[in-house]
């Protein structure tokens, strides 16, 4: 494990240390529909980052899916959530190891940071009705994330020597354009689909807020 992996993997660890003191069992104990919604997207996220597609090690690319996510069950549980996907994705075999606490620093804690960020943003700072809450809440955040973390990917295995700037540019760096519809897309979608259908199921969302202006 190399200097920047370890360093990876502290930081992680203090932010799950920071999340699981916050969370609130005795809440997520006594709650069935909390407890449905944890494990059940969790689920959904580990089976979503099996489908994956690159020609090196490591610069694979897959749908995050993390900005709806985090929009649903809020940032302490869907960083709980998406951690346990990840040790799902590692364990069976698509992930390294010693790559952890950087996959879960860059391909994790990043893109729910910046969507939680721009979601408080947008609410104390935009006026609330459901496009915004759609778009500039989900759309623009899991184009941002996905974004970002192809990027700051790439930035770590040129830092860390483990590939040369050109293979990187050329075989990851290379996708981001690519990447960002589709990613935005499906939170996009996700969010309009739950507001509308099953809107107590996202944390986030309050049609006091977004919906009931009388």
């Amino acid at each position: 494990m190399s200097g920047l992996q370890l360093s990876g993997l502290l930081l992680y660890l203090c932010l799950l240390t920071w999340s699981l003191r916050t969370l609130g069992l005795r809440d997520f104990v006594a709650s069935k529909q909390r407890q449905h919604l944890v494990f059940g997207t969790g689920v959904t996220l580990f089976v979503l980052w099996l489908f994956r597609a690159g020609i090196f090690d490591g610069l694979d690319i897959h749908f995050l899916w993390l900005s709806a996510v985090t929009l649903i069950l809020g940032v302490r549980y869907a960083f709980l959530t998406a951690s346990l996907s990840l040790v799902g994705i590692t364990a069976a075999g698509f992930e390294s190891w010693s790559m952890f606490g950087v996959n879960a620093l860059l391909g994790i804690s990043v893109p729910i940071g910046v969507t939680y960020l721009i979601y408080m943003v947008s609410f104390h700072r935009i006026p609330r009705n459901l496009f915004v809450y759609i778009f500039v809440c989900a759309f623009f955040p899991g184009a941002i994330s996905i974004a970002l973390k192809v990027a700051l990917l790439g930035g770590y295995y040129f830092a860390d020597g483990i590939y040369p700037w050109r293979t990187i540019s050329d075989n990851y760096m290379l996708l981001i354009p690519l990447l960002l519809f589709p990613e935005a897309l499906l939170n996009g979608m996700t969010m309009t689909v739950l507001t509308i259908y099953k809107p107590q199921w996202v944390y986030t969302f309050h049609d006091k807020f977004y919906i009931d202006k009388s």
